[in-house]
């Protein structure tokens, strides 16, 4: 079993710069766990004090139930693959990928069955004759990930490896390294910057933001339920939208723009917001729960006009940015809706998926 747990994590540099706050975070044996956050948020320094090249300042790491606080790189039954792929140049993609078992000394015939195995399941078995100046990206990255795969860790560590390719390539190599983990299902932690990333790929997402965790969720808990208002902008793709308003007690419970426009708040949430009556919030409201009027829309649904500022095409749906009051606003509406900057368009809020957020702590209400 390799679970990996992570307890009261502190990582301290000089000046008392604190890059990680005292973390706390158990991973299942097998699971996909992906570190997702800001740059400067900590979760690269995680990553790497997990994989023994960063020195834990307090606290306590443990594989497979052992405390490895001390014990070296090497000896951690770990593997990692970096941005930058790390390949030797001089040497083919088939020593490339043999090198950590020739070093261990394993015998030639199985060597040479674990590469090929590897190989034929990342489609570069061809490849394998091949120094890495003859290969793309794509391929450079699937040979660092197949010189992974042969050593057969307890974990795989993948550090932002996407980050250098280019977005249609991208999306290719997630599936490629979703695919890997259905064959072969080992504990895996892997850091990126980016939320869609994080989302298509965890079992469980960690949200960090300057050192510490703010949530930890499966993608679909953190889109639908974030329990912070940096969570609830961070995961999403465009961003929440936030607006300043006013929650008003007046024969029903309304949320109050700033530009006086009131919304209705859907009935089966009313219990949980009254007690915030009176009191200046943010409303969260994400630009797919705000689109164009339907004839016969869903309860809880509430309507608002918008000036519309800027319109984004983008071929299945189109983007419409306008302001309340100062307050930028993004609207995801079909591409046949008409929207012209200038003229006004009338809204549907699905208010049954809004969020308020308590201003004072920043926590979802």
């Amino acid at each position: 079993m390799a679970q990996v747990s992570i307890r009261k994590v502190v990582k301290a540099y000089e000046g008392n710069v604190q890059a990680v706050k005292g973390i706390d975070l158990e991973i299942a044996d097998e699971e996909f766990v992906v570190l997702v956050g800001p740059s400067g948020c900590g979760k690269s320094t995680t990553l790497r004090m997990i994989a023994g090249l960063e020195e834990i300042t307090s606290g306590d790491i443990a594989i497979g139930g052992e405390v490895v606080n001390d014990v070296p790189p090497r000896d951690r039954d770990i593997a990692m693959v970096f941005q930058n792929y790390a390949l030797y140049p001089h040497m083919s993609v088939f020593d490339n990928m043999a090198f950590g078992l020739k070093l261990r000394k394993f015998p030639k015939e199985e060597i040479k069955k674990r590469v090929d195995d590897a190989a034929k399941m990342l489609d570069i078995a061809m490849l394998l004759d091949r120094k890495p100046k003859a290969l793309s990206g794509g391929q450079r990255q699937r040979v660092a990930m197949g010189r992974a795969i042969v050593r057969n860790p307890k974990v795989f560590l993948f550090d932002e490896p996407l980050s250098n390719l280019d977005a249609k390539l991208r999306v290719q190599m997630r599936t490629e390294i979703k695919k890997v983990h259905q064959l072969v299902p080992t504990t895996t932690v892997y850091v990126t910057h980016d939320q869609i990333e994080a989302m298509t790929l965890a079992d469980r997402v960690v949200v960090m933001n300057h050192g510490i965790i703010e949530q930890v969720g499966a993608p679909q808990e953190l889109y639908h339920n974030p329990a912070t208002r940096f969570v609830a902008g961070f995961i999403g793709s465009p961003a929440m939208n936030f607006l300043t308003v006013k929650l008003v007690s007046d024969n029903g419970l309304y949320v109050e723009l700033a530009d006086g426009t009131r919304l209705a708040v859907n009935p089966a949430r009313i219990d949980r917001y009254k007690p915030h009556a009176g009191k200046t919030m943010t409303l969260g409201l994400r630009p797919e729960h705000l689109t164009e009027t339907h004839t016969n829309e869903k309860p809880g649904t509430a309507y608002l006009d918008a000036t519309v500022d800027v319109t984004e095409p983008m071929g299945m749906e189109t983007m419409v940015h306008f302001f309340i009051k100062g307050e930028p606003v993004c609207a995801r509406v079909d591409p046949l809706t008409v929207a012209i900057p200038g003229q006004i368009l009338r809204l549907a809020a699905d208010m049954s998926n809004m969020h308020l957020i308590d201003n004072d702590t920043n926590k979802v209400v």
